[in-house]
């Protein structure tokens, strides 16, 4: 399991962050998938796991990579340049031009746990904060609950997203099954050391839930992961 590093600042961002997304929305869709979203065309050349439909959001370019081929690692393409490589993205943060944000509630996973997806659909590697920020909104209003994420992060500088290739974050809206208020939209913002509030998105919930103490999983290459670091 990847390590991760303390980012204190990505939870301050998210006190304005539910206010701000009333006003801007985001791209993105919704919950309540059956199952693992559809595999994106580089990630089904690739073998990876399950990634959400690509839908590229309105907003710009990224900055062009060298030429890649598909990778048996199951994380999008592999390297045939510097701006597919791993390390790449710890100096070129994701944008929010060129990725594709989603919620599921796949099965295998308990009732309470949903799972945010953050696709990458430009020619380059790119880094996200070690989690999204996330909050809940209720008809229209911010709950003022946001998830927290694990103890003591540390390890490399960012999560790397290869061309074509998802990061999987895991949210469990209420773990020690207590009692809160019913969230109908999660409000997310992929990279909150990076993005301005502007850039988040707002999903409503398939199925409305209570939201309890909730927490979010560390960013990983498959949802599972995401889910077990939240133990």
């Amino acid at each position: 399991m990847r390590i991760h590093r303390s980012r204190s600042t990505a939870l301050a961002t998210l006190v304005g962050l539910a206010l701000a997304l009333t006003a801007c929305g985001g791209s993105g869709s919704a919950d309540g998938a059956a199952g693992p979203p559809a595999t994106s065309p580089a990630a089904a050349a690739s073998g990876s796991a399950p990634a959400p439909e690509v839908t590229p959001a309105p907003f710009g370019t990224a900055t062009p990579a060298a030429s890649a081929s598909p990778s048996p690692d199951g994380k999008g393409t592999a390297a045939a340049g510097a701006a597919t490589d791993d390390s790449y993205a710890y100096t070129h943060p994701c944008s929010a031009r060129d990725i594709t944000v989603r919620v599921t509630a796949p099965q295998g996973f308990p009732a309470t746990v949903r799972v945010v997806t953050v696709t990458n659909n430009g020619p380059a590697t790119c880094g996200l904060d070690l989690h999204p920020a996330v909050g809940f909104s209720a008809k229209g209003s911010a709950l003022g609950i946001q998830a927290t994420p694990p103890d003591g992060l540390g390890g490399a500088p960012a999560h790397p997203v290869r061309p074509g290739a998802t990061a999987y974050a895991a949210v469990n809206l209420d773990p020690s099954g207590g009692t809160g208020p019913v969230a109908d939209e999660i409000n997310i913002l992929a990279d909150p050391a990076h993005m301005p509030n502007a850039d988040a998105t707002s999903l409503p919930l398939a199925a409305p839930a209570a939201v309890a103490r909730p927490r979010v999983g560390v960013y990983h290459f498959s949802a599972r992961d995401s889910f077990n670091s939240l133990r």
